[in-house]
């Protein structure tokens, strides 16, 4: 017979939600996350925009996913005004398309076989060794939630964790990398009409994108929903396939820009490497949009209760 203070409908902690593979998915994450930071943070080093940058994105994944398994634990997640389903998968993805940025960033720029010269010497090269080994493994953890938590067919699920949902997601963060690129070569773009209609275009998709994914996040996914997205998608195929093809002529093009990069471009700084960039992620997120329009054609949406 049950305790007089147990609380209706079971104990205050929902200690499956560690058993789980998911949940089990979840506590690696946490695991490797902080295996990660400490090692950086010790002795591995993080110096530049590019340490900067990882050590943000594991700290943001790390965080995140102490809320979302101590939600989960607590059942604190039923008090919150929002989809829980559709948020976690939404952080999912992007934690791990973060969590794979860094782990390709901190290897290549600050992992090697040599010793650094003192006073870091051997030894911050072992932990920067060991944490590239953490932050891929980071990024497994999370790969593998996504892949726990993705909608099957004919499964009831939230939006965010169908395959339209998750491209919204990769939509959205190849779109910053554009931002960032364009950001390297702001006095670029604004010579020709033409590119400041590319960036519009960059700018107009992801604000349609991010406002999807939020309506989602908190619970608006019903009604005419499912038919608005297929608009957007479609609205957004078209002008990512105007961008794709202005771009590079008004870029690349002898009468417009420069087809070839200059000799005496600086690493890291050169104006044509930051349109190519843009050029190349133009490319891929026409493609996700096209694939994100296929498959919306292929499925009907049923929301999760």
């Amino acid at each position: 017979m049950g305790s007089a203070m147990e609380p209706p409908g079971g104990g205050y902690l929902h200690l499956g939600a560690l058993t789980s593979p998911v949940g089990t998915a979840r506590v690696l994450q946490l695991a490797f996350g902080c295996s990660t930071l400490s090692l950086v943070a010790h002795r591995g080093g993080f110096p530049g925009a590019q340490g900067a940058f990882c050590m943000a994105a594991w700290g943001f994944c790390f965080a995140l996913s102490g809320l979302v398994l101590g939600c989960e634990v607590t059942r604190l997640h039923c008090c919150l005004r929002l989809s829980w389903g559709n948020f976690t998968a939404a952080f999912a993805m992007l934690a791990a398309l973060l969590s794979a940025t860094a782990a390709v960033l901190y290897p290549l720029h600050f992992a090697r076989l040599q010793c650094p010269p003192a006073p870091a010497g051997c030894a911050a090269r072992d932990f920067r060794l060991a944490a590239s080994v953490f932050a891929g493994l980071l990024f497994l953890a999370y790969a593998a939630e996504v892949a726990l938590t993705r909608a099957r067919p004919g499964q009831v699920a939230s939006y965010m964790a169908t395959v339209s949902g998750l491209l919204k997601i990769v939509q959205a963060f190849v779109a910053c990398i554009v931002f960032g690129a364009l950001a390297q070569d702001a006095a670029g773009y604004r010579r020709h009409a033409a590119t400041q209609w590319c960036v519009a275009v960059y700018g107009l998709c992801f604000l349609a994108t991010a406002a999807v994914v939020a309506l989602s996040v908190l619970g608006h996914a019903s009604g005419p929903f499912e038919h608005a997205v297929a608009v957007h998608t479609f609205l957004a195929v078209l002008l990512y396939l105007s961008a794709a093809v202005v771009w590079p002529v008004f870029c690349f093009d002898p009468k417009y820009g420069e087809p070839w990069r200059p000799p005496d471009c600086a690493r890291g700084r050169c104006a044509w490497d930051s349109r190519l960039v843009v050029a190349i992620f133009t490319y891929v997120n026409l493609l996700l949009y096209v694939a994100d329009l296929a498959y919306s054609q292929r499925i009907r949406f049923v929301p999760a209760p």
